[in-house]
């Protein structure tokens, strides 16, 4: 019975979130940099004006052992991954 139940629980969950990533999924990255910014920084460089492009759009940075960065600032960013390679937001 507890199984039953945690399944029914497990496929309303992906019924609900599923045409929410096939959104994000379907939604295209602009080409250019549109929306955001570079930090100005003194390290790393602006990914879009290399003809970098984010893995996703809630990536801010790509650090220099290509680890990605989901940082809501500039401050510490990829301070274990050797640094900021590119910086998209």
């Amino acid at each position: 019975m507890l199984r039953r139940s945690i399944a029914a629980v497990a496929t309303a969950a992906a019924l609900v979130l599923a045409p929410a990533v096939a959104a994000e999924a379907s939604t295209p990255l602009p080409a250019t940099n549109t929306a955001h910014r570079c930090v100005s920084h003194t390290t790393g460089l602006c990914g879009w004006t290399h003809r970098q492009r984010p893995a996703n759009r809630y990536e801010t940075a790509q650090c220099r052992d290509l680890s990605l960065s989901y940082s809501r600032n500039s401050s510490g960013t990829c301070s274990h991954h050797h640094g900021v390679r590119y910086w998209f937001k």
